[in-house]
């Protein structure tokens, strides 16, 4: 049975860091690129940052570079996204994905509440 289960949200001040995690089981986790991505209220979900399968290459959007690092422990089939110098706009529930493209599987976690309030 195929699972991602994402942990590390919650409030936060802005300016603050958090760091969000993933965890994966049911699949072969290195064979996948993951990624990230978030949906705020009335909003459509959006890619926020991605990793290939060896971790060698990242991508993220704009308004994160700098700000978020996106890394993958295969060993530990879980990937993270440290979150720093966080903003109001980044308010949203984060969502971890898995995909690959030979067959085309794609995977999705839950989601994770991240408010970035005063």
């Amino acid at each position: 049975q195929v699972q991602l289960v994402e942990s590390g949200g919650g409030l936060v001040q802005p300016g603050g860091s958090l760091r969000l995690s993933c965890i994966a089981s049911g699949f072969t986790f290195s064979t996948y690129a993951m990624s990230w991505f978030r949906q705020a209220p009335g909003k459509g979900r959006d890619l926020v940052a991605s990793i290939s399968g060896t971790g060698g290459a990242t991508n993220y959007v704009t308004s994160v570079q700098g700000r978020f690092a996106i890394s993958r422990d295969n060993a530990k089939s879980t990937v993270y996204l440290q979150m720093n110098s966080l903003k109001p706009e980044d308010t949203a529930v984060y969502y971890c994905n898995a995909n690959r493209r030979t067959d085309r599987s794609t995977y999705w976690g839950q989601g994770t509440q991240v408010t970035v309030s005063s």
